[in-house]
This record gives C-alpha cells, structure tokens and sequence, in this order.
C-alpha cells in the first residue's frame, strides 16, 4: 500500500479528478471527503489488496489447507445410540 495519501474536498475532486487519477495511478492512495470518506486506489494496488486478504481468509484457508485422503474409522451406527437432533 502506498505511503503517501492526499486528502480531497469533494469539489477539489471534481475539478481535478485527472490529477487525482494521476497521482493514485502512481501508487499514491487517494481520499476523497472527510465525513464519509472514500478512497480512490490503483487497480494493481486493489488488486494487491484483494490477493492479501484471499491469503488470510479463514475459510479459504481451512479448504486449502484440510487433509485429504487420510483413513479415519466412522463409529458403528447402533440403535441403542441416543439422536441428539431429537427433541426430549
């Protein structure tokens, strides 16, 4: 992620918005508004991001990372065993 940021009104913005596309092309993170603000990134930068948090989500991450093919024994179903989805 870039270092540098620069905070824009949204009327500044507007009026330079290739400036502003300019400078987040360049790695430079832009923000505009102070209330609710918004960010206006590069797309390389986004899609940077978007891979970092594919890497860390927990989903994902047990998918990928679960063993396959081990043997395990399945418990013998008997009749005697008590369904502990039934209502009492």
């Amino acid at each position: 992620m870039s270092e540098h940021v620069s905070i824009w009104s949204v009327p500044d913005a507007k009026a330079k918005l290739s400036e502003l596309l300019r400078r987040a092309r360049k790695g430079e993170s832009q923000v505009i508004g102070t209330q609710d603000p918004c960010v206006v990134l590069s797309m390389a930068e986004f899609n940077e991001l978007q891979r970092k948090a594919g890497e860390v989500h927990l989903g994902r991450w047990l998918v990928e990372n679960t063993p396959r093919g081990l043997d395990f024994e399945v418990p013998e179903r008997s009749s005697g065993r008590r369904n502990l989805f039934e209502a009492d």
